[in-house]
């Protein structure tokens, strides 16, 4: 009796059509025109990026469009030394949380632009945008650090005024 298959290697594609809710789509149209929007909660006041159609803490609308800068803080940041299947990045690079000024929650993206060993907590960044816009974050090539002195962050992660 031969032993049971435990593991079996198969090419498969699977191929999704998503379309984009209305919070998405004015997220998009803003890319389109070089700009960063999110939203506001009404209660306890936290700018989201990307927006959010409902605050996640509050369970409200969000409805107040609000633009942010394209500018920002890292608030941490792990370095990919480690390649994997379907990586689009050649390791290393740096993932980073960026509170963008005027949001109040990160945005996870990638700071290039310098070598990952620069890369600390608190340094000042700014988007790098594609010449072409497309409706996708990814028209946000990454962030590079921007000459800014850095700012504090506390042990939550919150850029510290």
């Amino acid at each position: 009796m031969s032993a049971p298959v435990t593991q079996m290697k198969a090419p498969t594609r699977l191929e999704y059509l998503v379309h984009a809710g209305a919070t998405t789509t004015t997220f998009l149209h803003s890319i389109l025109k070089g700009q960063l929007v999110g939203r506001r909660c009404p209660v306890c006041h936290k700018v989201y990026i990307p927006p959010r159609g409902a605050c996640p803490t509050c369970a409200v609308l969000c409805t107040d469009e609000v633009p942010v800068s394209n500018s920002g803080t890292v608030t941490t940041f792990s370095i990919v030394r480690i390649p994997f299947e379907g990586q689009r990045l050649t390791p290393p690079y740096a993932c980073a949380h960026i509170v963008l000024d005027g949001a109040d929650v990160p945005l996870l993206h990638i700071v290039g632009g310098c070598s990952v060993d620069e890369v600390r907590v608190g340094m000042r960044v700014e988007a790098v945008w594609l010449e072409i816009p497309q409706p996708t974050l990814a028209t946000v090539t990454w962030f590079k650090p921007n000459g800014e002195p850095d700012r504090a962050v506390n042990d939550r992660g919150e850029v510290v005024p």
